[in-house]
């Protein structure tokens, strides 16, 4: 394609189909996922772009430049800025057609991307700590090395790359398709896929997927023009860019019939889904386009249509999945957290459960700090929004003051985590760790053993999702009643462990 024809889509298209991409990948499969399916009333199928050798769908675009440069450009060798899948498409592609590739990563960048980049024979060079200060140096190096850029997405020949995904889908569909969810960052993606449906299939809706925090494309369609970001969340670091591709941005103004934004927490709840339905985990922007179909459907009550999303990558930092498994129920609202003001007093616990009926009690942080009134931090299991709503409404009946902390990004990412320190008012303190086995009903079944005979001036619970519940709890218990309190959680019949000399206890806690 030349500079004056990328624009027409159908010279894309053109190139889209004569595309060289299977020299280095195969067509990958579309994939019904039955239990998303049964779920939302719908047939929802899945690409799965992460089954490509570098787990992402940019192996794609970056092999369809490299492969079309002529001679005097692959002798000089090429180089791309990227900190993540396009540096990884762009080392494995240059490696296949043995030129030399250099990849400007910012210092940031974890180290097994890195690792992965350089173990294809890439040359890396770590420059800036973002994006943008790495692209800077790339186009420095660029210019004094005469080396080509490959760039991720503004591209003609790059978006013809990923358009071969659009063509897949429509023939591995076998019958019509409703809408086509598709992540967004830089345009690249939907750009070429959404040439292909807009072509052969115009009933198609093509609907672009971004994070709240990430949303150039949605909100530069809303502009008619495009629209730099200030700033950009970096949880979906596949897709955070400040600002779409001019190509892109042209090509989606005449082909997106629209764009969902999602939060994190979807984000997370879509990576539990898909990996519940294909065993995979894939990363942040992998997982963007069903959580962005999951909140079409629900919007707009969709039922009995064919939908695909895109899975784009699965590139997932091991260290975060800590953070999804946090944030994916909360997503999916199954799980609400509350702040409940209770009775200090000896069984206003067991009360409080009580009153939580059956339900699954996912979290239960609290600390003494007056003998009036006690604040506790509770997470429980919900079956929706209107579900946690009802149960606050509850919950407030019964005397309990009741605050849901569920969308409170500061409750969720730090102040669970520091419910506690010491307290003025709590005497003869005993620290004892506790294990029960975990199943619905047994918080409740631990607190009834408790009893109230001694006031309980710390608790902290979190269901993790084990065999085996695991509480803190400390108790008031006066120096002449120790041995009877001995007996007490001797004859309770759950293992338990004394800690009145634990370190980390007595530091931050007594």
């Amino acid at each position: 394609m030349t500079n004056d024809d990328q624009h027409d889509l159908g010279s894309l298209f053109r190139s889209i189909l004569t595309s060289r991409v299977y020299e280095v990948v195969q067509e990958t499969p579309l994939e019904q996922a039955q239990k998303l399916s049964a779920r939302f009333g719908n047939v929802v199928l899945l690409k799965r772009e992460d089954m490509h050798p570098v787990f992402s769908f940019k192996l794609r675009g970056a092999y369809n430049k490299i492969v079309s440069l002529p001679p005097e450009a692959t002798e000089r060798g090429v180089i791309a800025a990227s900190a993540g899948n396009h540096a990884q498409g762009v080392a494995f592609s240059a490696r296949h057609l043995g030129i030399a590739a250099t990849i400007v990563m910012p210092r940031t960048t974890p180290a097994i991307k890195v690792d992965a980049v350089r173990s294809m024979g890439a040359s890396v060079e770590l420059a800036g700590d973002t994006y943008a200060e790495a692209e800077a140096r790339c186009e420095q190096l660029g210019d004094e090395r005469g080396l080509t850029l490959v760039h991720p997405f503004d591209d003609p020949l790059v978006v013809a790359g990923q358009g071969t995904i659009g063509d897949e889908i429509l023939r591995h569909a076998q019958g019509e398709l409703d809408a086509v969810f598709v992540p967004v960052g830089g345009g690249g993606l939907i750009a070429g896929i959404g040439t292909v449906l807009n072509t052969l299939k115009p009933s198609t809706r093509i609907v672009g997927v971004e994070p709240f925090e990430a949303d150039a494309m949605y909100q530069s369609l809303a502009r008619r023009e495009r629209v730099r970001l200030d700033h950009v969340g970096i949880f979906a670091d596949g897709v955070a860019v400040r600002e779409v591709g001019e190509l892109t941005f042209a090509i989606a103004r005449e082909v997106v019939d629209e764009v969902v934004r999602v939060t994190n927490d979807e984000i997370c709840a879509a990576i539990k889904d898909v990996f519940d339905d294909t065993r995979t985990v894939m990363e942040p922007a992998g997982a963007l386009a069903v959580s962005g179909l999951k909140r079409f459907v629900e919007d707009n009550e969709v039922r009995d249509q064919r939908l695909v999303a895109v899975l784009s990558g699965a590139n997932m930092n091991f260290d975060r999945l800590r953070f999804v498994a946090e944030r994916a129920e909360l997503g999916e609202a199954r799980e609400a957290i509350f702040a409940v003001t209770i009775p200090e007093r000896p069984g206003a616990f067991r009360e409080f459960c009580k009153a939580l009926g059956r339900r699954v009690v996912t979290e239960f942080n609290y600390r003494l700090s007056g003998r009036d009134e006690a604040h506790i931090f509770v997470g429980v299991s919900v079956e929706s929004r209107d579900d946690a709503a009802s149960l606050a409404k509850h919950l407030r009946s019964l005397g309990h003051e009741t605050l849901d902390l569920s969308d409170d990004e500061t409750a969720k990412v730090h102040v669970r985590h520091m419910v506690g320190g010491r307290a003025r008012s709590v005497e003869n303190e005993w620290p004892c760790r506790f294990r029960f086995p975990e199943r619905p009903g047994a918080l409740m079944q631990f607190l009834d053993a408790l009893g109230g005979r001694w006031n309980i001036s710390l608790f902290h619970y979190r269901n993790h999702g084990s065999d085996f519940g695991r509480v803190l709890a400390a108790f008031e218990v006066p120096p002449g009643e120790r041995k009877q309190f001995q007996e007490f959680v001797d004859g309770l019949g759950y293992p338990y462990t004394l800690e009145p000399n634990n370190a980390a206890f007595r530091i931050f806690l007594s």
